[in-house]
């Protein structure tokens, strides 16, 4: 299954924690962007088929519902996206206004991303979120109203003054309203961001932290919801498909300024530069690598590591690779099971759920000794 993904840089304002390519106050921009850059960039990969499409950011519904029917249609009109299981396009509260959500449900969307990230103004407030709870609470609804029937909200643990009783009260006004799909993420303080030059003096400490996300993970597990992957959890049916192929080690192709694509074994990504994408969207990839077979089984490995319940299937994964290509990383599997850090249960390795707030040394140990330099 191949993916394609489409990175809107557009935002209204940048939230403190932010470290996402995404630009403010370039509106003026967003006309050239759509019908000439990302448009152009397409004509490099035509004809290309895929099953998912996923409209990301910054904040894809800035463009106004005009620009996003041209994007769209001039997607239609390049790539074959007629066999789409699933097209989701990422909203904030603020901008998902009734035009926009027709206009992307009249476009073949047929799930919704939120940023809500709190229920708690105060929280909202003090990483500069621009929107309201009640903001929040009304795009679910008006979503659901209209027509979506896959909506996903995104919430942060580990917010300034944030206690279990205000994450979990986010937690319910949300399920209450229908969701079928959420993402938790844990507060970091990313490098150059306004909060982290200057954090609050009430940010939760990294053992509260982890502690507000593990009785989140509990109470959406009593809620029926299922933690399919590490920040990800959803009712039975209602995984997000797009991302299910990143972490299954798929194929994808990103457009846009900061994107990145997975194809042919080859690994690539746009400069994070609006200017020089706007000038020449085929003129700025980077960071080019081709994956060697050994390479790719680690990564696809590390990946597939990622969703909990699915884990990765040893049988299936050797067919796919090739016992050669496998042999040095089973054998790290296996000694990372026996330090007690993966699950083995004769067929499938699984990553040990009290791991999962620690997961990322974990998982930089799948990949040991797997990587050649990028060229």
């Amino acid at each position: 299954m191949s993916g394609l993904y489409v990175h809107v840089p557009f935002c209204v304002r940048k939230c403190a924690y932010c470290d996402f390519y995404s630009l403010a106050g370039c509106d003026d921009l967003i006309d050239s962007y759509i019908i000439d850059a990302v448009l152009g960039e397409c004509e490099a990969y035509r004809s290309m088929s895929f099953r998912t499409l996923y409209l990301g950011g910054g904040t894809p519904t800035v463009v106004g519902a005009e620009n996003l029917t041209r994007l769209v249609g001039g997607l239609r009109n390049v790539f074959d996206l007629s066999q789409l299981d699933e097209a989701t396009i990422e909203a904030n509260p603020e901008s998902a206004t009734n035009e926009m959500l027709v206009s992307a449900l009249n476009m073949g969307f047929n799930r919704i991303s939120i940023g809500v990230q709190s229920l708690s103004d105060g929280e909202l407030k003090s990483v500069g979120r621009i929107h309201t709870a009640r903001q929040a609470l009304d795009a679910i609804g008006t979503a659901k109203k209209f027509g979506f029937q896959n909506i996903s909200a995104d919430l942060i643990a580990g917010l300034p003054g944030q206690t279990w009783n205000s994450l979990s009260a986010s937690i319910e006004g949300v399920l209450s309203l229908g969701i079928n799909h959420l993402s938790l993420y844990c507060l970091s303080l990313e490098h150059g961001t306004p909060l982290a030059q200057n954090p609050p003096d009430d940010l939760p400490s990294d053992d509260e932290q982890a502690d507000l996300f593990d009785q989140a993970r509990v109470h959406l597990k009593d809620k029926g919801f299922v933690h399919y992957e590490i920040s990800n959890f959803a009712l039975s049916g209602h995984e997000c498909k797009h991302n299910l192929n990143y972490w299954r080690g798929g194929e994808y192709l990103g457009l846009g300024p900061a994107a990145a694509s997975h194809l042919g074994g080859r690994r690539f990504k746009n400069r994070g530069d609006l200017k020089a994408y706007l000038e020449d969207p085929t003129g700025v990839v980077e960071e080019v690598e081709e994956l060697w077979p050994e390479e790719k089984a680690a990564e696809e490995a590390m990946l597939r590591l990622r969703l909990l319940e699915e884990g990765l299937n040893v049988a299936e994964f050797t067919i796919r690779h090739g016992q050669g290509n496998v042999r040095n990383l089973l054998t790290r599997l296996g000694r990372l099971s026996r330090e007690g850090s993966l699950l083995f249960d004769g067929a499938r390795y699984r990553l040990e759920p009290s791991r999962v707030m620690t997961s990322n040394p974990i998982l930089a140990s799948v990949l040991e000794d797997s990587g050649n330099p990028i060229r």
